[in-house]
């Protein structure tokens, strides 16, 4: 063999080598990430889009979801580490900033921008006004939730003292809520969907309002990690946030019926047309946020809305625990 010829071999040798160690290095470079969300919803659909499109793979990441009922036990498996990534309202990153905990939770990419429930009545209302609550039967959300925080502040906002206009009744459990009221509890629900939409495809009612648009912007569901796992994750926490910002331009780009075909997946036993109309319902009153900033408007709005609840000793300002970081430069697109 000329040394022409032995030089050539070396070299395709090296170039092999090279491309098996640059082959091993890609499989490695896949980072698993465990997300609890707080409930399955149609709610989340950009979350199921960046699932169901591929968005996290391309940025390298095997996303483990779980549904985990219930803010509290969703934080407990976050600051337990269970998991690392937790979607939920962010008004538990504040509860426990307020319990003083030495690695606070950190809001870093919001998913939703309104409250996701409506106001539904067992008779049809085609010009509903607020007053007509006053002395009827309110099925309400749990206590210190967002949902029952929001419900809290528009009703204030439409006159409506819950003390003594209405029979508030709040001593039902999330899950049961709207089989409660199948069952006859109440003359008024708040809902939200897909279940607004299969009550009214089976004639229990009409949605007659919603409490998202009543309430504001604000930063509603949002995900979340401790302070001390963006601190050491965080080119994982950016290729997360660059993947939901590609879920979240999708979902604006397309119709009710794509993001259904797209999410369906991930709710078997719901008929596609209810999924499609909880999409268009959410979509036509900008509930899904178009990018994962919160900003301080909508951050002043989240704390007025605690506030007004009691579930607020001190103002936080959004610096203690929001990080902008992550998804500006995704909303950038470097």
């Amino acid at each position: 063999m000329g040394r022409t010829t032995r030089l050539a071999a070396l070299l395709l040798a090296i170039g092999l080598a090279v491309s098996l160690l640059a082959g091993c290095g890609s499989k490695s470079e896949t980072v698993k990430v465990k997300v609890g969300e707080v409930t399955r919803s149609v709610f989340y659909a950009p979350e199921y889009v960046a699932l169901s499109q591929g968005f996290f793979k391309e940025e390298g990441l095997d996303v483990e979801l779980q549904t985990i009922p219930g803010g509290d036990k969703t934080m407990t498996a976050l600051l337990s580490g269970a998991i690392d990534v937790a979607l939920v309202g962010s008004e538990t990153s504040i509860y426990v900033y307020q319990q003083g905990s030495d690695d606070p939770v950190i809001n870093f990419a919001q998913l939703t921008q309104r409250d996701g429930t409506f106001l539904f009545a067992r008779e049809d209302h085609p010009n509903f006004d607020w007053s007509e609550l006053k002395g009827s039967t309110f099925l309400g959300q749990r206590k210190g939730g967002m949902p029952q925080m929001a419900g809290a502040f528009t009703l204030k906002k439409k006159g409506i003292d819950t003390a003594a206009d209405i029979k508030l009744v709040q001593n039902i459990d999330f899950a049961n809520i709207a089989s409660a009221f199948a069952s006859g509890t109440g003359d008024y629900v708040q809902l939200f969907e897909p279940q607004a939409s299969i009550f009214e495809r089976e004639g229990r009612g009409k949605v007659v309002a919603s409490f998202g648009v009543e309430s504001g912007y604000l930063p509603y569901t949002v995900f979340m990690a401790k302070s001390s796992f963006i601190g050491k994750n965080g080119d994982t926490v950016q290729k997360f946030t660059n993947a939901l910002q590609k879920a979240q331009l999708w979902v604006k780009k397309h119709s009710p019926e794509e993001i259904a075909g797209a999410v369906v997946p991930y709710f078997e036993n719901t008929d596609r047309d209810i999924v499609v109309s909880a999409i268009k319902r959410y979509k036509e009153q900008d509930t899904y946020a178009l990018n994962p900033v919160i900003d301080d408007k909508e951050w002043n709005n989240l704390l007025d809305v605690m506030e007004n609840a009691g579930e607020l000793k001190e103002r936080v300002p959004a610096s203690k625990i929001v990080n902008n970081t992550f998804a500006e430069k995704a909303g950038s697109g470097e």
